[in-house]
């Protein structure tokens, strides 16, 4: 019966490694196959170092920093485009996002305040700009600012 202790690789499947460096009778004694000298006979040599050369981290400019990067990228919805909700219904982002108005509902929502509304609606979004707040409290509506 075969068990788990007597499982073998198939022959040739495995190589025993070569010891360098241990003497003339294991045929890589002396120099441990590196050669004589130079650089590459040496302990070491750092996978970055580049010969010589000016290193890649010296001739990159790297100057001040951005904000970009890390900055809350908004999907904007003007107070024009919520007319075509009944009134008195509740706007979130995923009702944009059903409606073709925003193009993913992780993102987060601004709604900013081009154009009129005539409608009182519950708008929920990320972010209001000032202008489209007093729209919507104007026309009758409220505002509810997402986390």
């Amino acid at each position: 019966m075969r068990r788990l202790q007597h499982l073998r690789p198939a022959k040739g499947a495995t190589k025993v490694s070569l010891r360098r460096g241990r003497g003339k009778g294991s045929g890589t004694g002396g120099t441990s196959g590196k050669g004589h000298k130079g650089q590459r006979a040496r302990a070491s040599i750092q996978p970055w170092f580049e010969g010589g050369q000016m290193p890649i981290q010296r001739r990159m400019s790297h100057k001040g920093f951005n904000n970009t990067r890390f900055a809350r990228k908004f999907q904007i919805v003007n107070v024009e485009r919520l007319a075509r909700f009944d009134a008195d219904s509740v706007v979130t982002p995923d009702i944009l996002k059903n409606a073709g108005l925003v193009s993913s509902r992780f993102r987060p929502v601004k709604i900013l305040g081009k154009g009129e509304l005539k409608r009182a609606l519950t708008v929920c979004a990320h972010s209001f700009s000032s202008t489209a707040e007093e729209m919507i409290k104007s026309a009758g509506g409220s505002v509810e600012v997402l986390p």
